[in-house]
């Protein structure tokens, strides 16, 4: 579909009386730094100049760390025309200060609310969509295929079954979850996808906003759930003296037959020596029926400054950006999942459970450190492994997130 065509009449307009003097010219910000992702980026660069060969992209690849401390700076100072960001509660700040501008006009010219429906919730602030998401991973309960059938084990789909797959395992020797807490950030998973399951998508973006106490009871209700595999015991001992990584050798040996992790740790479990065919992948179970399934999935986006000097060429990029083709060629380099329903499904059997899982999905959480506010999320993260050690002090942890957040979100 020709861009320009499919757009109104008051866009068109708008990008013929863009400015001479920047037509033709865009300049993209990112922090793909890293070898894949900068691949990722320079094919796909250089694929939608060929595409519109009268637009030149000038590309300004930062650091992550360097990135984010550039970037209130350059959307105030001197605003690229393109800028790579992140989905949900990290974008809103950025809207609400009036910095991003509104792309619903490419949404609705391509049929994007279809194709990206997944992710629309999270592009989505005051009914307007405000950039364009490109890539995203799954997160979900990976198991040991093998030991679930010598249990007589089938995957469970709620959270009773779930509960008594852990009890059968137990009985027999085996831990039901690995998981190391030492870096904070795997508990997050863990409370993300049970108040995703307890109360909702749109409560849990309320929550991570700043706009629910910790104090409520159905944040309490969330980790009651939680206490249902902590008390037990089915999570493995001394979790917060390891890292994700240093948890993965109970995963493998058999020790223990689940994690509760992204899909990018499925490298890690081959790289211990598992095959294919002894890893499982299962959807979060259900916990309150009738909720609409969120899931977890972290998803990068591109947006236009509010002070762009280019817009016009800028949304030909994001409509590019978005197509089927584009994100199919972008994430068989990154090794992750398109966002564009329309996309070419994965043909690695883990990912193509994941690209329909998440594609029918009726929203996305984008992670707790990426929802929250970074003071909230930082002693979020130490509530929840403390809960995790020490669950009799529910109360007194939620107590005091409830104080952080009231001075975080004044």
């Amino acid at each position: 579909m020709n861009f320009y065509k499919s757009l109104s009449g008051l866009v068109i307009s708008a990008a013929l009386i863009s400015t001479n003097a920047y037509a033709g010219q865009i300049t993209l910000n990112s922090d793909q730094s890293d070898p894949v992702p900068k691949k990722a980026m320079e094919e796909m660069i250089a694929d939608f100049q060929k595409k519109h060969p009268d637009i030149t992209v000038k590309w300004n690849n930062f650091d992550h760390e360097g990135y984010k401390a550039a970037v209130r700076n350059f959307l105030t100072a001197d605003a690229p025309d393109v800028m790579a960001w992140y989905a949900g509660n990290r974008m809103e700040p950025f809207v609400k200060a009036g910095m991003f501008e509104d792309v619903s006009d490419i949404w609705a010219a391509n049929g994007l609310d279809e194709q990206l429906k997944s992710a629309a919730p999270s592009m989505t602030i005051d009914g307007k969509k405000w950039g364009v998401p490109y890539t995203y991973y799954q997160w979900g309960i990976y198991y040991r295929k093998d030991i679930f059938a010598a249990q007589g084990i089938t995957p469970p789909k709620t959270w009773a079954e779930l509960l008594a797959a852990c009890e059968k395992l137990k009985s027999a020797g085996i831990t039901p979850f690995t998981i190391g807490t030492k870096a904070l950030w795997p508990t997050a998973g863990w409370f993300d996808y049970l108040d995703l399951r307890v109360n909702g998508y749109d409560f849990h973006m309320q929550l991570t906003s700043g706009k629910v106490p910790y104090t409520d009871p159905r944040v309490k209700a969330v980790f009651e759930k939680w206490g249902e595999l902590v008390k037990p015991g089915y999570f493995i001992k001394n979790h917060a003296a390891i890292d994700w990584q240093d948890a993965m050798p109970q995963f493998v040996q058999g020790k223990a037959a689940m994690y509760l992790m992204g899909n990018f740790a499925v490298a890690t479990m081959k790289i211990g020596g598992l095959k294919d065919e002894q890893i499982g992948f299962l959807q979060f179970p259900e916990i309150t029926p009738g909720i609409p399934v969120a899931e977890e999935a972290p998803t990068d986006t591109f947006h236009i400054p509010a002070k762009a000097k280019n817009k016009a060429d800028a949304k030909v990029f994001l409509a590019y950006l978005a197509t089927p083709e584009a994100q199919t060629k972008i994430n068989n380099i990154l090794g992750q999942l398109p966002v564009n329903n329309k996309a070419t499904k994965p043909s690695d059997p883990i990912l193509e459970q994941g690209f329909t899982m998440l594609s029918n999905a009726k929203a996305l959480s984008q992670f707790y450190d990426r929802d929250a506010q970074a003071d909230m999320a930082k002693a979020g993260m130490e509530g929840f492994q403390e809960f995790m050690v020490k669950p009799d002090k529910i109360d007194q942890i939620l107590a005091r997130l409830d104080k952080v957040r009231q001075r975080v979100y004044k």
